[in-house]
């Protein structure tokens, strides 16, 4: 069995990540010990911006919300992210293309 390594002290999060970027956890933490966990109301950490929209663009928002039977503001997200997730993929596969 090989020994643990013992965790030093860190005293931020900066800290924390820069140490975890440079080092195996397996030298600090027996993982055949771990076990599953479920944490299903941590909801993910969300900043609030401010951003114009033309008076059009908002109130065309705001119809298929209502369509949709959502938040207007709730829609946004959802549109946001899926042109993201749709952008990021294009950029992906040109990247493997080249």
């Amino acid at each position: 069995m090989k020994k643990l390594k013992k965790l030093p002290k860190l005293s931020s999060e900066k800290e924390v990540r820069d140490f975890w970027a440079r080092h195996d956890s397996t030298d600090y933490i027996d993982w055949s010990k771990s076990k599953l966990a479920f944490f299903p109301n941590l909801k993910p950490s969300s900043k609030t911006i401010s951003i114009r929209l033309p008076q059009s663009l908002l109130e065309s928002l705001k119809l298929l919300a209502n369509k949709r039977d959502v938040p207007y503001q709730s829609l946004m997200k959802i549109l946001l992210a899926e042109k993201v997730q749709e952008s990021l993929q294009m950029v992906k596969k040109k990247g493997q293309a080249a």
